[in-house]
């Protein structure tokens, strides 16, 4: 009996070029580099000539941000700060 043939899985790649990664946080150029300027989004790693961010990285970030509450977005910290 022949084997059925599986396909590549459709992998989401860990460096993104400044477009992509912006998308990815779900905003524009300009804003992601505002993000970039006040430090609440890493900055990008140089290959060559091209700048790439790491998607782990913008993961990690973006957890960080601040809910529209203006509490940190990450959980663990809330915690630990209440703990004190």
């Amino acid at each position: 009996m022949p084997r059925a043939r599986l396909e590549p899985l459709q992998l989401l790649p860990r460096g993104l070029s400044t477009e992509e990664a912006a998308r990815y946080v779900g905003v524009g150029q300009t804003k992601f580099q505002e993000l970039i300027e006040r430090g609440w989004m890493p900055r990008g790693k140089r290959i060559d000539g091209r700048v790439v961010f790491d998607r782990y990285a913008l993961d990690l970030a973006f957890t960080d941000l601040p809910d529209d509450s203006g509490r940190s977005g990450n959980a663990i910290d809330r915690a630990l700060s209440s703990a004190k």
